[in-house]
């Protein structure tokens, strides 16, 4: 054979090589002993039945936080995390614990297992959910959990991936924190009257002069999650004058202008009667308005979100 289909025939050889490396180490399972055994571990965790639970699980029993222990934890035992199953149901109006939508359980049987002999593991993909009841915080998130079962189909370890941040919200909830700063006289506060007067005396360049170049605009009574750049603003802005005399913004209450130090950001929030008169049949409409405008750094409006009844201008 020459040295140049040698080349070729082992190149040929490569995939079989690659793809012939295989070797099973068990069996997966849809249905098994060991699931129901967690299904039933579950559902006594949610009633609080710890009676229940303490009866599917070993003596040596370990619990583990794969997202937030680090590799030397310890683990709970099964009388701290007894407690902690109790600590849920006390704690949780609306309690649950559901398999993901799409997912189910599956069993593995290893066949090369050196922690136990003929051991099986269980994972599942659940949505925890529940509403901490002092301080209303809500639970809805992923849980992952992976369960080790001795041959008598006993807990031994239970690996939860779980988000931290619900716990995190719950102890912040506790405790008073400001967040920002509210100003009933600001300099953006003054912005958004000069702007609205520009607005009542059609003077809509300087109007617009106000806003950041890609300012978008939200309108309750379309599809509030999509906005609308500056441009369609103002061709909506020409439409709507064509059939509606512009009269006077009258000014209920008082602007509020926060700036939230969560975020470093600035909103203003005002109500008004706008005060129209139909062309069409010169009828005089009074058109209550919430405005929600969110300011940058240049102090340019970047956002508005316009909050009224456009059964009004029917």
């Amino acid at each position: 054979m020459t040295m140049k289909k040698t080349i070729v025939f082992l190149l040929m050889m490569i995939p079989f090589i690659g793809f012939g490396q295989k070797k099973e180490n068990g069996k997966i399972y849809i249905e098994h002993p060991a699931i129901n055994v967690v299904d039933a571990f579950t559902k006594a965790m949610v009633k609080g039945d710890t009676t229940a639970m303490s009866k599917l699980m070993t003596a040596d029993f370990k619990a583990y936080n794969a997202v937030t222990s680090s590799a030397y934890s310890k683990g709970s035992d099964k009388g701290a995390y007894l407690r902690n199953a109790t600590f849920w149901k006390d704690n949780l109006d609306y309690y649950s614990i559901k398999r993901m939508e799409g997912s189910y359980p599956d069993a593995f049987e290893y066949a090369k297992d050196p922690s136990d002999n003929n051991a099986v593991t269980v994972e599942s993909w659940d949505i925890l959910k529940g509403v901490h009841k002092k301080t209303g915080v809500k639970a809805d998130m992923l849980l992952h959990r992976s369960f080790t079962l001795t041959k008598d189909n006993k807990i031994r370890r239970i690996m939860n991936y779980m988000n931290p941040e619900f716990g995190n919200e719950v102890r912040d909830a506790f405790s008073e924190r400001k967040n920002g700063t509210i100003y009933s006289q600001h300099q953006n506060i003054n912005n958004l009257r000069l702007m609205l007067a520009a607005a009542e005396n059609g003077a809509f360049e300087k109007y617009y002069s106000y806003f950041s170049d890609k300012a978008t605009f939200n309108d309750i009574n379309g599809d509030i999650f999509k906005s609308i750049s500056l441009a369609e603003d103002k061709a909506q802005k020409t439409a709507f004058l064509e059939n509606f005399e512009l009269v006077d913004f009258e000014q209920v209450g008082y602007p509020d202008y926060m700036h939230y130090e969560m975020g470093n950001s600035g909103v203003l929030y005002s109500w008004w009667n706008i005060h129209l008169i139909r062309k069409s049949d010169k009828k005089e409409i009074e058109l209550p308005i919430h405005y929600q405008h969110n300011v940058n750094d240049e102090g340019k409006f970047s956002n508005v979100i316009s909050y009224y009844n456009g059964a009004l201008l029917k």
